[in-house]
């Protein structure tokens, strides 16, 4: 019976998911949290990922590993394969300058037409030209960059300084889904846009090499084989088995919408990100920078938990009397409002009230999230049902919610970490030569029930740019 193991290495936490892999089983598991902020250095990742090896009971007896890591973090090496700083993460805004200045110089339709992207504050090109303006000394010391799942991915291999095989920056690997999130990597012909990236660092640097789906990266240094690993969102969509007639809406830290197609896509206004999948096909995708911690912000606000948030939500009508939450506390990537903030409108004397507020806070965050449910509709993916998982979909209230706004049939699947599953699916992949025939995992149908006044409120108070 082979063991494989998948790691989500996440803005938040490591997660280790230890599985048979014929039958996609959880055998045992291990986690360890990251701290927090919008810059991390990647060795507290390191800890934490050998931290949550080691609740697992260790990688002795896996027979392959996979990691699902954030994407876009920008991961800056030297030519010892030092760390130049630490990494600059995906929801750090910094960077919305720079992405102004790559669009200007390049087009907005001319991105999208090369790379499937147009470059954004949370893209990995836009932090490089942030650190090429605003730290050239660290700038000029770059000799190659990584993401967060290619640096791990290496160093579990051996790879790096004081490690046995040294910083052999060769050695770095990555798959389309992650590469696709970078701003340089064109999915659709699987090659780097080399004159992209030159534009934003100001010179040529090692990359990462693009493998192939299951295709190994190498090995372990006790002989498991190294699967290429993914991108989060990527990971997700394997480890819910994802079919090209699903949508995806993750609530998490972000607020993502993913749905795999066969063919790629070009969006010249940004909102879709045409990224790769895990599977060789394409996963166009929005993201919302403020989704689970809405409710955690709000919660605290009002001085409850979660729990009594929903119980308080659930007291009042949809709309809210009135009462609506713009969820922009850490400005917002779809929409494209890096600088806007969180606020309330429609208060009055008679909707004040603490259920209002709840309400307002789950209808907020869900009601923003779905732009994104809007946006990969229009470029031609299957909206006619949505996947809802992640921490922040876990309340029930959350899920009826969802069948208000996004207006389609929910389907909630049984909590688990799906990131690592995935990861162990890739895993299992590239062990057996063929994807696993893994269960589907079991699900909730919440039937579909708009409430078109939710969408209508909140369009009315939404800024522009």
């Amino acid at each position: 019976m082979p063991l494989v193991a998948g790691i989500d290495s996440s803005t938040q936490s490591c997660k280790v998911s230890i599985r048979d892999a014929e039958s996609g089983a959880q055998l045992r598991s291990g986690a360890a949290p990251h701290p927090a902020g919008t810059e991390v250095h990647p060795q507290a990742w390191w800890d934490a990922l050998r931290q949550a090896v080691s609740d697992a009971g260790g990688l002795d007896d896996v027979a392959a590993v996979s990691v699902g890591g954030q994407q876009h973090g920008m991961v800056a090496l030297d030519g010892d394969g030092q760390v130049i700083r630490p990494a600059l993460l995906w929801n750090d805004t910094r960077s919305a300058q720079a992405a102004e200045q790559l669009i200007a110089e390049v087009g907005a339709a001319q991105y999208a037409q090369r790379i499937g992207v147009v470059p954004v504050a949370s893209f990995t090109c836009s932090k490089l030209r942030w650190l090429r303006d605003a730290e050239p000394e660290n700038a000029a010391q770059v000799a190659a960059v990584a993401l967060p799942h290619d640096w791990l991915s290496w160093r579990l291999r051996g790879f790096g300084p004081e490690q046995p095989l040294g910083p052999a920056l060769s050695q770095l690997a990555t798959d389309r889904s992650d590469a696709s999130g970078t701003g340089y990597f064109d999915p659709a012909r699987n090659r780097y846009d080399a004159e992209l990236f030159a534009l934003a660092l100001g010179h040529d640097a090692v990359l990462p090499r693009v493998l192939g789906p299951a295709e190994p990266a190498g090995e372990l240094p006790g002989g498991a084989a190294m699967a290429p690993g993914a991108g989060d969102n990527a990971a997700a969509a394997l480890g819910l088995q994802l079919a090209t007639t699903d949508t995806a809406v993750s609530i998490g830290t972000s607020g993502t919408v993913f749905a795999p197609t066969e063919v790629p896509v070009h969006d010249p206004t940004g909102t879709v990100a045409g990224f790769a999948d895990a599977r060789g096909g394409f996963l166009p995708l929005t993201a919302a920078l403020n989704a689970a911690r809405v409710i955690d912000t709000v919660a605290a606000v009002l001085g409850v938990d979660r729990d009594t948030l929903a119980h308080l939500a659930s007291e009042a009508p949809p709309g809210a009397q009135g009462v609506v939450l713009i969820p922009h506390f850490e400005g917002e990537r779809t929409p494209n409002l890096p600088a806007a903030r969180a606020s309330w409108h429609g208060l009055s004397m008679a909707n004040s009230t603490p259920a209002n507020l709840a309400r307002a806070a789950f209808e907020g965050m869900l009601a923003n999230i779905n732009i994104g449910v809007q946006a990969v509709r229009a470029v031609g993916a299957a909206t006619d049902r949505i996947i809802l998982i992640g921490g922040g979909a876990r309340s029930a209230l959350t899920g009826r919610v969802a069948a208000q706004v996004f207006g389609v049939d929910i389907v909630v699947p049984e909590p688990g970490e799906y990131v690592a599953r995935g990861a162990a699916f890739q895993a299992a992949w590239t062990l057996l030569g063929a994807p696993p025939p893994w269960p589907a995992p079991a699900s909730e149908l919440i039937p579909a029930d708009p409430e078109p006044l939710i969408s209508e409120q909140f369009r009315r108070y939404l800024p522009h740019r």
